[in-house]
């Protein structure tokens, strides 16, 4: 399975990547340190890069022992918390932006993409396509918050549906695609 599984060796994630991902869920950040110490992710840094793969094992115990909700309620946490500059103004931009946002936190290889397939503002659809090898309920998770925030105003409700006729990560392949309507 492509989930848990750096795409290569090395690669590394930024510190406040991963002190977001502690502190999406409130009552359980004690618990997410006490996971990342068991991955020797002991003391992490804003600034500082630490193993992709050693994060990702504290994921899939995560995934593991909480299962997928809360791996989603993770993913939609991390938008939050992110500040975007002030060209991010609509929906096709915010969408665009998750790949730029990921690619500035890592490093050192190959990661992977969120890409941004197809885009109908007319019809208030899109296509993402995420080859990433972190678990497929966070990058809903992470989709959806951002359609949520970036949504036009008339657009009350929104769906992130994982697009189950294309290669699933939870299937074994190395990416996931997700119909976005709003």
């Amino acid at each position: 399975m492509a989930q848990y599984k750096p795409f290569a060796d090395g690669v590394e994630v930024n510190g406040q990547t991963i002190l977001t991902f502690v502190a999406a869920i409130p009552a359980y950040k004690d618990v997410m340190f006490g996971i990342l110490a068991k991955h020797e992710l002991k003391t992490i840094e804003p600034d500082g890069w630490y193993s992709q793969q050693r994060w990702l094992n504290a994921f899939q115990e995560i995934g593991e022992r909480y299962g997928a909700n809360t791996l989603y309620a993770i993913g939609k946490q991390i938008p939050e918390n992110a500040k975007f500059p002030p060209e991010i103004n609509d929906l096709e931009k915010a969408l665009s932006a998750i790949d730029i946002a990921y690619q500035m936190n890592h490093q050192n290889g190959e990661i992977g993409y969120y890409k941004l397939v197809d885009f109908d503002g007319t019809y208030r659809r899109a296509v993402m396509e995420c080859k990433n090898p972190y678990p497929s309920h966070f990058d809903r998770g992470i989709i959806t918050s951002m359609t949520r925030k970036f949504r036009p105003v008339e657009s009350i409700v929104i769906n992130v549906i994982l697009d189950e006729n294309k290669p699933s990560r939870l299937n074994g392949a190395e990416s996931c695609t997700y119909k976005v309507e709003w």
